[in-house]
C-alpha cells in the first residue's frame, strides 16, 4: 500500500506557504534540464544544484528552490515523498533524502521518488542517499528525528514508537 503523507508541521508555516508559488512539476527530462538553468536554487561549490522536492498524488516530481516549504511546494495537498535533491548536469540525481519535517515521510517512501524519476528518465542513485527516521513523541507531541536507532525524544526523554506515528497526532495537525 502505498502512503500518502498529509502535512503535520506548523500551522504558521502552513498558512505562510499560502502565499508562496506551487513546486514545478517536471514533465521530462527537458522540464528538469530548463528549470535547473532558470530556477533561482542553490548551487554547490562542485556546480550541482539543490531543490526542494515532493512527489504528489499523481506520482509526479514538483521541484522548488532550495529552502522553500515542502507543504507549498505540494500547494498544500498530501504527497508520497518529500525531501531535497541535488542534481549534476546530465541532469542527473547524485543525492537524494527524505527530510521533510513538515511531512516526515518515512525512508520507505522512496519506490514513488523512483518512480517519478525514472518516469521522466533521469538516472539517480536508486535509494536516498541520506534516510531521516521521523516520530512523534506521543507525551509531548515534539517531531522528532531517530538517529542511531535512539528512540527517544530529544524534548521529553519519553520512548519514541518504533513504527511511523504520525496519523495518529494528539494536537489535530
Amino acid at each position: 500500500m502505498v502512503r500518502r503523507y498529509q502535512y503535520v508541521g506548523p500551522a504558521s508555516l502552513r498558512e505562510a506557504a499560502r502565499t508562496q508559488p506551487a513546486g514545478a512539476v517536471m514533465h521530462s527530462q527537458h522540464d528538469l534540464a530548463d528549470w535547473l538553468r532558470t530556477c533561482p536554487t542553490e548551487q554547490t561549490v562542485d556546480g550541482e544544484w539543490v531543490a526542494t522536492f515532493v512527489i504528489d498524488q499523481q506520482q509526479q516530481l514538483l521541484l522548488a528552490p532550495r529552502r522553500s516549504e515542502h507543504v507549498a511546494c505540494a500547494q498544500g495537498g498530501p504527497v508520497l515523498s518529500a525531501g531535497e535533491m541535488t542534481f549534476a548536469a546530465g541532469p542527473a540525481v547524485v543525492a537524494v533524502s527524505n527530510q521533510s519535517t513538515g511531512f516526515c515521510p518515512e525512508p520507505d517512501s522512496w519506490p514513488a521518488v523512483e518512480g517519478a524519476l525514472d518516469a521522466i528518465g533521469v538516472r539517480h542513485p536508486g535509494r536516498f542517499t541520506t534516510e531521516v527516521v521521523f516520530r512523534l513523541c506521543e507525551d509531548c507531541s515534539q517531531i522528532s528525528i531517530v538517529k542511531d536507532d535512539w528512540y527517544v525524544c530529544v524534548v521529553c526523554d519519553a520512548e519514541l514508537p518504533r513504527a511511523w506515528n504520525f496519523s495518529r497526532r494528539k494536537d489535530g495537525r
